[in-house]
Formats: structure tokens, sequence, C-alpha cells
């Protein structure tokens, strides 16, 4: 029995405040797979409870244009997986490399690579990253972060030997900026974590507007 606080006439309202448990805490699903998401979190303090990939067509539909794609994908992935885990907070993120209104795909193998560096050489092209979050009733918060990045232009030896550290392969555009690719930015407006795969600040936004508690 928990006795009255002292200076409480009964006790009952106090004691029924200080015994009642904390609200649970809604969690947090990240539909992505990718090991840079998961870092990318942890530096804004966030440690997302379950990892769970969607599974969806990522192939663009004719005729869309980048921001689109990005933004269809994004809410894709966390619909996904919101449909199997509802009641959760569940976070999707796709990140897509523009040059102009062409998107560029995830480099698969070397050949892919080599064209996407050679097309980006000594040009701007644009990152964009869309990130939704489904909140526990279902609701879809969305977000788009678009940075412009300037590659230097790249001589055949630096393509050549970006290529032999097999950076490149999963990657849109066939780069990593987080890697060797990063010394051949001659500049960048707008999200470094965007290109990255996860823009910080808009996701940080989101996850704060559904109350999920921040690092």
């Amino acid at each position: 029995m928990i006795s009255p606080r002292a200076g409480s006439p009964t006790g009952s309202s106090d004691d029924a405040v200080a015994a009642s448990p904390p609200p649970a805490r809604t969690a947090l699903i990240l539909a992505s797979a990718s090991p840079r998401r998961v870092d990318l979190l942890a530096r804004i303090g966030i440690a997302p409870d379950a990892i769970i990939p969607a599974e969806i067509d990522e192939t663009p539909l004719p005729g869309e244009l980048p921001a689109a794609h990005a933004r269809r994908l994004a809410a894709g992935k966390a619909a996904a997986v919101a449909a199997v885990h509802p009641g959760a907070l569940v976070l999707g993120a796709d990140t897509v490399v523009a040059a102009g209104r062409r998107i560029l795909p995830k480099a698969e193998d070397e050949a892919t690579a080599r064209r996407c560096l050679e097309l980006l050489s000594g040009r701007r092209h644009r990152v964009l990253s869309a990130v939704t979050l489904i909140d526990a009733l279902g609701r879809a918060r969305h977000r788009l972060s678009v940075t412009t990045v300037t590659f230097k232009r790249l001589t055949a030896g630096e393509v050549g030997a970006y290529l032999r550290t097999g950076e490149w392969r999963g990657k849109a555009g066939g780069y990593a900026i987080q890697g060797r690719a990063e010394a051949y930015v001659r500049a960048l407006a707008g999200s470094h974590s965007g290109v990255v795969g996860l823009p910080l600040y808009e996701t940080r936004a989101l996850l704060e507007a559904a109350g999920h508690p921040l690092g």
C-alpha cells in the first residue's frame, strides 16, 4: 500500500498520478535494409525497434519525374510495411539521383557505374531524398529534400580508380558521397545526409510531429 504523501489531505489524487505507468512508446520500424540509414538515424539518437525492408517494384513509371518517383517509392515502402504492422510508426525513404529529368539507375555492374560517373563528370546533378512516416493511426506525413551536387571533371584514371573501390555497387548514380567520391564533389547545396540516403532535418521533423521521443 502506498502511503499518502506528506501535506496531502488524502493522498489519493497524487498517488494515482505517481502510481500511473508512463505511456508506452510506439515502436518505430525502418522500412529499409540500408545500413547507411540506420547509421544516419543513430547520429540523431534514434534507434529503430525493427528493420523490415519493403519489397516493392522500384521501376520508374513511364514519364515519371525524379521528385515524383522518390516520393512514390518512399510512400510505397512505408505503406507496405505499415499494412503488415498496424499501430507502429513506420519510416520509409528513397533517394534518387537525377541528371536533368533523367533518373539514374542504381549501379549493379561496373559498366553502369562507369556510364553514371562519365555522365556526372564536370556537371551539376540533383539528389532527391523523400521520407514518409506513417503513424500509429495510419496517417502519413511526407517530406522531400533536394540537394544540388557538382562534380569536378573526372579523368579516365579517376573513374577507373573509383570503380576499383567497389563503393559504387548498389548506389544510385553510381557513387557513395560518404566514401572516396566525396573528393570529387566541387560543390554541394542542400543536405549532405540526404545524399547519403536519409535527410536528417526532414526525418527529425517528421518524428517530432508524430510525438516520437528524440535523442
